[in-house]
């Protein structure tokens, strides 16, 4: 399958391109950049050179190819307004790449977030966040999946609140960078909040599969740990890095504090017995030993 994606040199990106040419698809991958051109092409992808905000390049390259994911994201999280420009971007491009592919019934494989829900893990079978920070990005996704209904075979792969390679990225990337920055391994509240994680490697898996027969209108979890506390993934950190564990104050985490303070732990049950993935590389906390202090 000629395969076009969005954000493809990221963290799990890069691993996505990797499992999809090593299952014999053709890749093309965005690049806004000179380096992360090199680095697709470095990887075996064909570059096409453009940003998010190119509306126009992503019709295109999306109208191109035979199936569609996409993964980019701006990732600032520095202040409400960054976050919410970084969400309404993210929205036009879903917009036009879910316009190219109408009628195709062609895949459409977005990126969304576990949900949190009182009380339990959170399975596929419930609903998208809509409301608090980061709402938006669910409001995005429940567009692209009733694209179903005008045959596009639309699907999301929910990933957790980490995903993580070599002891970086996601949430528990950010307590890290947190950590270095101000001294202390940090976390809100008593730390018995529960985040769930996956490896990029084995996220990357369940996004080729999607890709490969998850029917349309339809959401995965992309959950390794079903939820690790807080306080432990600061743990490791602390002790990594050679710094104080000790819970601080959540606007210490600015836009995403309230989040950091949530307890969300998820569930993959589903995706596992559907879908046949599972999940075979480290855990975080197994992981996360490979920060260097």
């Amino acid at each position: 399958m000629r395969v076009f994606i969005t954000g493809g040199t990221g963290l799990v990106g890069s691993a996505v391109v990797t499992e999809l040419l090593s299952a014999g698809h053709a890749v093309t991958a965005l690049a806004r950049s000179d380096a992360s051109a090199a680095h697709a092409e470095a990887a075996g992808a064909t570059a096409v050179r453009g940003a998010l905000t190119e509306l126009a390049v992503l019709r295109a390259a999306a109208e191109q190819a035979e199936g569609v994911i996409h993964l980019a994201f701006s990732n600032d999280f520095s202040s409400p307004e960054a976050l919410a420009r970084g969400i309404a971007e993210e929205a036009a491009a879903l917009e036009a790449l879910g316009d190219a592919l109408l009628g195709t019934d062609r895949p459409l494989v977005t990126v969304s977030g576990t949900p949190q829900v009182a009380g339990r893990a959170s399975t596929e079978e419930d609903p998208s966040l809509t409301v608090g920070p980061v709402g938006g990005r669910g409001l995005s996704v429940n567009r692209a999946l009733a694209l179903a209904s005008q045959g596009v075979r639309s699907s999301a792969v929910r990933l957790p609140r980490t995903v993580h390679n070599q002891g970086r990225g996601g949430f528990a990337g950010l307590l890290t960078d947190i950590a270095r920055r101000t001294g202390v391994a940090g976390y809100p509240g008593d730390g018995a909040q529960r985040w769930p994680a996956v490896h990029a490697r084995d996220a990357a898996a369940l996004f080729r599969l999607a890709l490969e027969k998850a029917p349309a209108g339809t959401a995965w979890h992309a959950v390794a740990d079903e939820g690790d506390r807080v306080r432990d993934i600061a743990a490791v950190i602390g002790r990594r890095l050679g710094l104080p564990v000790q819970s601080v104050p959540q606007e210490n985490f600015g836009p995403l504090g309230p989040i950091f303070a949530t307890d969300q732990p998820a569930s993959s049950t589903h995706t596992r017995t559907t879908l046949g993935w599972q999940p075979t590389h480290p855990s975080l906390l197994t992981d996360l030993e490979n920060l260097q202090p």
